[in-house]
């Protein structure tokens, strides 16, 4: 269900509130672009600061404009489990295809306290659940041999891995051979060689200001075309990294209102960016032939 190039989406803002039209645009771009996938309200969505309404609704509004016609994967992750049970079970009663669950943050739980987490939450709510494991920003980085038990479950469908550790994909996937269990990186720089390494997609910030060249690079890697793959790619690397130039999503948010597809504004305590980091994004922008 989850596979290829699927954008984590940017929460637009105008005037310090959530600009659903600009939202909707970018959905319609999404799929026009054909991404496989959408997610809402993960960490590019600033979920961080969007108020629990704010994270309900567009969670909400991404299943009414998607239209059933891709895939919505909710972010839906806490550090309280309880409010992690809480945002899944609205993301099923909205309508989503699974929630995207981020290891608990601020809390620093060991792997027992992490795989009683994603336990608690697949047995509260029966919802397609993937594992987000990024541990530069939660400080919690769950193992392989954790997620290999989480694995077995029905419902832990899958993990998205912004930890940057290739070795990992065949570490997970020989401890979960014959699991219905879906690899998709988090990382952008290395997720070419995520998916040559077995993984099915990347939930991208890249994508959300190059969604037809992101898809047509993971529809060409995982069908065997990775001549074609590597061509998009070298184009791209440096937009990969130019993206985190500055705190994430700011970067994303100055490409988009470079392209006049949504204002750049972002809710402190992310700033925007300005000077030379702005000069560096425009940059990768040409190298990439988006302006």
């Amino acid at each position: 269900m989850f596979q290829g190039s699927i954008p984590a989406l940017v929460t637009p803002f105008k005037n310090g509130a959530v600009d659903r039209k600009a939202y909707a645009d970018l959905i319609e771009r999404q799929i026009e672009g054909g991404s496989g996938a959408l997610v809402p309200c993960g960490t590019t969505g600033e979920s961080a600061t969007l108020s629990h309404d704010e994270h309900r609704e567009m969670v909400s509004l991404c299943i009414e404009v998607a239209a059933g016609r891709v895939p919505v994967l909710a972010g839906a992750g806490s550090n309280s489990t309880r409010e992690a049970i809480g945002l899944v079970q609205h993301a099923k009663d909205a309508g989503a295809d699974g929630a995207l669950c981020v290891c608990p943050y601020y809390n620093r739980p060991d792997q027992i306290g992490l795989e009683a987490h994603f336990r608690a939450i697949h047995d509260a709510v029966s919802l397609p659940i993937m594992i987000y494991n990024v541990p530069g920003r939660t400080v919690s980085d769950i193992q392989p041999e954790t997620v290999a038990r989480l694995g077995k479950l029905p419902n832990i469908i899958g993990i998205k891995d912004a930890t940057g550790d290739l070795a990992r994909v065949s570490l997970q996937a020989g401890a979960l051979e014959g699991e219905q269990f879906v690899q998709i990186s988090g990382d952008d720089p290395t997720a070419l060689g995520y998916c040559a390494m077995g993984g099915k997609g990347c939930i991208s910030v890249t994508a959300n200001i190059a969604p037809e060249q992101m898809a047509k690079m993971h529809a060409a890697v995982q069908s065997g075309d990775l001549a074609t793959a590597q061509e998009i790619e070298k184009k791209f690397i440096a937009l990969h990294k130019t993206l985190f130039v500055t705190p994430s999503p700011g970067p994303a948010k100055y490409a988009l209102a470079k392209l006049g597809l949504c204002s750049g504004e972002v809710r402190l305590p992310i700033v925007a960016p300005h000077g030379e980091a702005a000069e560096k994004i425009e940059a990768a922008m040409a190298t990439a032939g988006l302006i």
